[in-house]
């Protein structure tokens, strides 16, 4: 009988290309705020409900439910939608899971390199650098903290997280954002440019939820980002290249970019260097480990 794995942010794209790789060796169900398939079960954070049969023989869960961090100014309201698509989320499973009396063998969670807070130095941050103080590091640090509540009221025998880098896809998201200016002649960096952007192809980012779930001595927190260290200006010049357009344009200057998305403009003008050392001694392979390799496999269809 396969393993039945649980899926949060049913939605979101990382949720739907996992899907696709573990479908066929485990039993794949998700929570979701509105069903629409035979797979999937409601979950209503509002109302602290999850329908008890999305538990039912649970094997492990894999949390990844959460608001996006970029769409919207983070307004006081916006912030705490952030936190608690996250926090309470990971809270209601564990309740929900203790009320039943139910135990499972693994809980993975997705985090954020924002762990380590917006910043750019000479730091290349591994996973027990320690925490920042910024907004997003505090939710990071939360979400952690609840993450390992799994392990330490002994409803999973293991806990890992993964702390995900900018997420690049095919669909709409960070890649698309940034590729979209250079196709038109009108790309250029971010501020001071020397920022660095900590990326992952999205086929190895699950590949990574996938390798944990394999490997049942693994746990603890890894670092899901390319071993490729990029800054911004790097990466636009990468994508310029191989797009076969020219960078014309002066970088965009900060005070623009904060006037534009406010505080959360952190997220394009700061960056440094993150680790994947951890992951990579644990037995990973990355397949798409520099940039012009996923370029070519996300970008191929479009270039012109």
């Amino acid at each position: 009988m396969k393993q039945v794995v649980l899926v949060t942010g049913a939605r979101g794209v990382v949720a739907n290309y996992l899907a696709k790789q573990l479908e066929g060796t485990y039993t794949v169900r998700y929570l979701t705020r509105k069903v629409t398939k035979d797979n999937e079960f409601l979950w209503d954070l509002k109302a602290n409900y999850i329908d008890p049969e999305a538990l039912v023989g649970v094997h492990s869960v894999i949390h990844l439910a959460g608001s996006s961090i970029a769409d919207k100014r983070w307004s006081k309201k916006r912030k705490q939608v952030i936190f608690s698509s996250r926090v309470d989320s990971a809270l209601l499973l564990l309740e929900e899971l203790k009320k039943r009396s139910l135990t499972i063998d693994s809980f993975f969670s997705a985090s954020a390199i924002g762990y380590y807070g917006a910043t750019t130095s000479e730091t290349i941050f591994k996973e027990e650098s320690p925490q920042g103080n910024d907004f997003l590091s505090t939710v990071c640090g939360e979400w952690e903290h609840t993450a390992q509540l799994f392990k330490t009221e002994k409803v999973a025998a293991r806990v890992a997280i993964v702390r995900c880098g900018i997420i690049f896809s095919k669909e709409d998201g960070a890649l698309k954002q940034i590729v979209r200016p250079i196709r038109y002649g009108l790309g250029s960096g971010i501020g001071k440019g020397t920022q660095y952007v900590p990326w992952i192809h999205i086929h190895d980012l699950c590949g990574i939820f996938k390798f944990l779930l394999e490997n049942k001595n693994i746990h603890g927190v890894f670092n899901a980002v390319s071993p490729e260290h990029l800054t911004n200006i790097d990466l636009t010049k990468a994508i310029a290249k191989w797009l076969h357009r020219k960078l014309i344009l002066p970088n965009i200057p900060s005070f623009i970019i904060k006037k534009l998305l406010g505080e959360r403009a952190i997220i394009l003008l700061e960056g440094s260097r993150i680790s994947s050392d951890k992951l990579l001694h644990a037995g990973f392979k990355f397949t798409y480990a520099n940039l012009e390799k996923a370029l070519t496999n996300l970008l191929i269809q479009t270039k012109k």
